[in-house]
C-alpha cells in the first residue's frame, strides 16, 4: 500500500487547506483512513479517521468542527479539509491506512502511512 500525500503549505492564521492522500496498491483491504499530525518536538497527534466500509468519522476534540475528513473510492483519495487555521495547527501532516475492521486504531497506530506534507501556520 502506498499512501502520497499533497495540498500542504503557507497559510496566514484564519486560512484554509485542503490536504489530499492517494492511496494505491490493496485499498480494498484498507478498512481505515486517517491523517494524523506530527509538530518539532511534539508527538504525534491523530486528527482524523474513517472507516472506508460504514463512512463513519471520528475528528479530534482539538480540530472539531474546523477539519472534515472525507474520502472518494472511485478516486482512492482521502481528503483533509482544514479551516480556520491556527498556528498550533503548524506540523507535519501523514496520511495514514490499516487493514483492521472494525476502525478502532487511531490515526498514528496505523500500520501504513505516507511521507507527509508539512503545513505552516503564520
Amino acid at each position: 500500500v502506498q499512501l502520497v500525500e499533497s495540498g500542504g503549505g503557507s497559510v496566514q492564521a484564519g486560512g484554509s487547506l485542503r490536504l489530499s492522500c492517494a492511496v494505491s496498491g490493496f485499498t480494498d483491504g484498507m478498512h481505515c483512513m486517517g491523517w494524523f499530525r506530527q509538530a518539532p518536538g511534539d508527538e504525534a497527534e491523530g486528527v482524523a479517521r474513517i472507516d472506508s466500509r460504514g463512512g463513519s468519522i471520528l475528528v479530534a476534540d482539538v480540530v472539531k468542527d474546523r477539519f472534515n475528513i472525507s474520502q472518494d473510492n472511485a478516486k482512492n483519495t482521502v481528503d483533509l479539509q482544514m479551516s480556520s487555521l491556527k498556528p498550533e495547527d503548524t506540523a507535519i501532516y501523514y496520511c495514514a491506512a490499516d487493514p483492521r475492521f472494525p476502525c478502532d486504531v487511531i490515526s498514528h497506530s496505523m500500520t501504513f502511512r505516507g511521507q507527509g506534507t508539512q503545513v505552516t501556520v503564520s
